[in-house]
């Protein structure tokens, strides 16, 4: 399943998600978004685990919570 990862510090590091993604489960990818010309996170990340139910379970716990004093917002990629 792949997860949608919005309104990230702009500090936050792709290592930083993974680990916060792989304490509810197997991370197969995970992947910040980062501006073209500034090298600069945009402030979302696709995390992808490939176990629904893990997914499932690192969204609910997730959604909402404080990560580098930004409240993220995860949902099921479309």
């Amino acid at each position: 399943m792949k997860l949608l990862v919005r309104n990230l510090a702009r500090t936050t590091t792709e290592k930083e998600i993974h680990e916060l993604f792989a304490a509810h489960g197997t991370v197969e990818s995970c992947d910040l978004v980062l501006d073209k010309a500034t090298g600069q996170s945009k402030g979302f990340a696709f995390v992808e685990m490939p176990d629904e139910t893990e997914a499932k379970t690192a969204l609910k716990a997730l959604h909402e919570s404080k990560v580098a004093k930004s409240k993220i917002r995860v949902k099921e990629a479309q």
